[in-house]
Parts: structure tokens; sequence; C-alpha cells
């Protein structure tokens, strides 16, 4: 059995009836200039339960495609956005 990709992000965006839209960040180092800098992707993902809000910090992990752009489901919520 293969391992599932995680991915650890913050919800951005409600993005319609049980998705969310994730924003994960990545630090990676500059190949000509040897400086840290930052990288960003946004990814939907499933939310069965509709628990998720603007600001959460999320696990996903990575399922089935559930639609066409959609392959990672939400695994746990890590920490509450503010209200």
């Amino acid at each position: 059995m293969s391992t599932k990709r995680e991915i650890h992000g913050v919800v951005v965006r409600r993005s319609g009836d049980k998705t969310a839209s994730v924003l994960v960040t990545r630090n990676v180092l500059h190949p000509r200039y040897h400086k840290t800098v930052k990288r960003f992707k946004k990814y939907l993902i499933h939310d069965e339960k509709n628990e998720l809000n603007v600001g959460d910090s999320v696990v996903a992990i990575e399922c089935r495609p559930i639609s066409k752009t959609k392959s990672f489901r939400l695994k746990k919520i890590v920490a509450t956005g503010v209200k």
C-alpha cells in the first residue's frame, strides 16, 4: 500500500457546498541566490460535514479524485481561526 500525501495549510475560502480552498505555504532554497523563499499553492479539499471556517489550520490527506480539481479530503482541524 502506498502512503498518502498530507498537506498542512490555512483555509482561505469556503468554495461551495462541502468544499474549502486551502493555502499551503512551503519554504524552498532559491537556486541562484541561496536564500529561503516562500512558495504558495491553493488546493480544494473535501469537507463532508461543512465544519471549516476561514482562518482554520487544517491537515488534508490525498484521496481518489472527487471532482475535476478536488483530490484531497479533510483529515483534522489543527486550530480554529478568529470568528
